[in-house]
């Protein structure tokens, strides 16, 4: 990418550490005109293939020896606590602290993927994600990010006069609300596996098996032990009507709550959609009455009517959002 950095541009390391995979790059200049972090140096390893994440910046920080980075900021999938990260898939376990001063670094900061996600909302590249509703952002107002993987994630990016912070939550744990009698039926029959149905238990990974379970029973067909994989699969065949109805539902439910959360948010600038499930329900997703949805809010209908949704499909956000803190809370 040709850029001019906006100013004297410090390298930022960023990192998004995975359970799967370690992936680590320089940020080496902000393109002003473009709004974008222009990323180089952009290393994967196995998160596993390291005991530690000191070992695995230590080797990353062997690869591009000629550049000595004093800014870092760090995209993790699990929870930070008090200075503390505990990466429990991997077993690994630091201190910001004691990494900061072992790596020399002047800034680190350490946030969850979802944090990341909302910091890189602004910065995103609209030719490489895709429209799921029009509307018109506010530029000066909250914009929300969320979305289903192995669990649910949302943050918002709170904007105001003063300057821009991500507001971290629990969002996938709120109560799964029902919009009309199907939903109703489903959550009758969800209540018989789970002791509270929530946006996470219905709509992550292994939610999708949950809502396959109670459609079959609402239909009156006899359901098998299926995975999420093998639902989406038989769904895409065509060879389950059951499996089908499921990501229909899906896709029209998640509507609903991605509109819940716009309200909750105030993301007159925009609601981004993203994790490890939707990118790959494209077709599904714009075929279905995810907008209907979304925008079924009674008296607050019109309001929600006019904030665009974005589903994302870009590469390489943890690290945009990972440049985007620094960049962002007016360190670079």
């Amino acid at each position: 990418m040709d850029s001019k950095p906006s100013s004297k541009f410090d390298p930022i390391l960023v990192a998004d550490i995975g359970g799967t995979n370690a992936r680590f790059a320089l940020i080496t200049a902000f393109n002003l005109q473009k709004k974008q972090f222009v990323v180089e140096y952009n290393i994967t390893f196995a998160s596993a293939d390291f005991g530690s994440l000191e070992d695995a910046l230590t080797h990353y920080l062997s690869q591009v020896s000629h550049i000595k980075p004093i800014r870092a900021c760090l995209a993790v999938a699990g929870p930070i606590k008090t200075g503390q990260v505990h990466l429990t898939n991997l077993g690994w376990h630091f201190s910001v602290e004691q990494v900061k001063t072992a790596f020399e670094f002047t800034q680190l900061e350490v946030i969850n993927d979802f944090a990341a996600f909302a910091y890189a909302a602004p910065y995103l590249d609209p030719q490489q994600n895709i429209a799921v509703k029009p509307g018109q952002a506010d530029t000066d107002a909250n914009i929300a990010v969320m979305g289903p993987g192995t669990g649910f994630g949302a943050a918002c990016l709170v904007r105001s006069g003063q300057g821009s912070a991500v507001l971290s939550c629990e969002a996938g744990h709120i109560t799964l609300a029902s919009v009309n009698d199907l939903d109703t039926q489903l959550i009758i029959e969800l209540r018989k596996q789970l002791a509270h149905v929530s946006i996470e238990t219905v709509f992550s990974g292994p939610g999708i098996s949950h809502l396959y379970q109670a459609m079959a029973a609402v239909k009156g067909v006899d359901a098998k032990n299926l995975t999420a994989a093998q639902i989406s699969e038989l769904a895409t065949t065509g060879e389950c009507a059951v499996c089908e109805a499921t990501l229909d539902q899906f896709c029209d439910w998640v509507g609903s709550v991605a509109g819940d959360l716009a309200l909750t948010f105030g993301a007159l600038g925009g609601v981004f959609i993203g994790g490890g499930i939707l990118p790959r329900m494209q077709a599904r997703l714009l075929a279905s009455r995810f907008v209907e949805r979304f925008a079924a809010k009674g008296i607050m209908s019109q309001y929600v009517s006019q904030i665009p949704v974005t589903l994302v499909t870009q590469d390489n956000i943890p690290l945009i959002g990972a440049a985007a803190c620094l960049h962002t809370n007016g360190q670079s």
